[in-house]
């Protein structure tokens, strides 16, 4: 395995890596330990923002991140007023106090995070995974991923020179890149929206077999032996094939989701809505979100590829992930599970719910946790 860390690339990036690298091992760095602010921002002839589009791009990301910290200064205020907002355990420290306090207000305000916003990752994989990964992003239509793909080959060039002589971009790859583009750029104009979308979920189920090798176990013989979900399942849910969606996943919660790297992801990557808690009260953020509704558009427009950066992380956007049961199970107990984000538990619950209407003899051994903190 060969390491890369990768400082100092947009949020958006480092989505798609995770999205292209899926044998990968890695993380990005959390929203609550980068520097939120403007300054933290690529330009954007490093990004391809068009030229006559820079100021006003600036400006929308630039209000974003003071909406941001308004929000984030207030929430923390009203938990330290009223600290049963927080779901303190019993007995937590002063230290453990505030941790959670300030987590409530930084995981309700990150919905106005840019998602051009530099962060950092780190990856693990395979000299021939790294040829694969930095070939997909050599044929990508972002400048910032033709960039990235340069510095990654030139440094595994010292150490892995044979199989990186296969990572230049491709037609293939740029082809499909290309269709896909041009078919966000179409459903994001067609959908394009700043108002709250309604939570739907889709979940299907497949225990299709072979008549020449049924399967025989139980569910619940599958299920029934884990000490806690990470034990090992059985057949049954092994074989089983399952398909979840969301209409409405928030960029927020597209960063982590996407990282559970089983099976299939895919998304067009739009703006069909717009997504802020409860604890948040739109009306002082509509002039906002009407401009940066407006930037997106008129990018999406042009078909321009750096439509992308102008998405803010509270934009909804379809979001499927096909994978086992045994995959799925595990997702939706750990992101329901204790220290769970709230958003993150309403999704996989509702998920998780479906996917027990289907297959009831599992309802005993999964168990949907209540998000608790930590």
């Amino acid at each position: 395995g060969l390491a890369i860390a990768l400082d100092d690339v947009s949020m958006w990036l480092a989505y798609k890596i995770f999205e292209i690298a899926q044998m990968a091992d890695g993380q990005e760095s959390s929203t609550r330990y980068i520097t939120m602010d403007a300054a933290n921002l690529p330009t954007a002839l490093e990004l391809g923002i068009p030229d006559d589009l820079a100021a006003r791009w600036r400006d929308v990301l630039a209000r974003a991140f003071a909406a941001y910290h308004a929000e984030y200064a207030r929430l923390d205020a009203l938990a330290s007023a009223h600290p049963e907002l927080v779901r303190l355990p019993a007995g937590a420290k002063p230290a453990v106090a505030t941790r959670l306090r300030k987590n409530y207000a930084l995981d309700r305000a990150r919905y106005f995070i840019p998602f051009a916003t530099r962060t950092n990752l780190g990856l693990v994989q395979s000299s021939r995974m790294w040829a694969t990964t930095v070939k997909h992003l050599d044929s990508l239509p972002q400048p910032e991923a033709r960039a990235a793909a340069k510095l990654i080959r030139d440094e595994l060039m010292k150490q892995s020179p044979r199989l990186m002589r296969h990572s230049s971009a491709e037609e293939s790859f740029a082809a499909q890149a290309g269709q896909e583009l041009a078919a966000s750029c179409a459903l994001g104009l067609a959908r394009l929206s700043a108002a709250p979308l309604a939570d739907e979920v889709w979940v299907h189920v497949d225990r299709a077999a072979p008549p020449w090798l049924p399967e025989s176990q139980p569910v619940a013989e599958a299920l029934r032996h884990r000490a806690n979900r990470y034990g090992h399942q059985g057949t049954a849910t092994r074989r089983m094939r399952v398909a979840f969606a969301w209409n409405n996943l928030a960029l927020a919660e597209l960063r982590d989701l996407n990282r559970h790297r089983t099976g299939h992801r895919h998304t067009p990557l739009i703006q069909a809505g717009f997504y802020l808690p409860p604890e948040i009260d739109r009306a002082p953020h509509a002039a906002l979100l009407a401009d940066q509704l407006e930037l997106t558009r008129e990018l999406l427009a042009r078909g321009s590829p750096a439509y992308v950066y102008s998405l803010l992380l509270g934009a909804q956007t379809p979001f499927e992930h096909s994978t086992h049961a045994d995959k799925f199970i595990y997702e939706a107990e750990l992101r329901t599970g204790m220290g769970a984000h709230f958003r993150y538990a309403e999704h996989l619950g509702a998920a998780l719910r479906a996917f027990l209407a289907q297959v009831p003899e599992a309802r005993e051994w999964v168990v949907e946790g209540t998000a608790e903190p930590e």
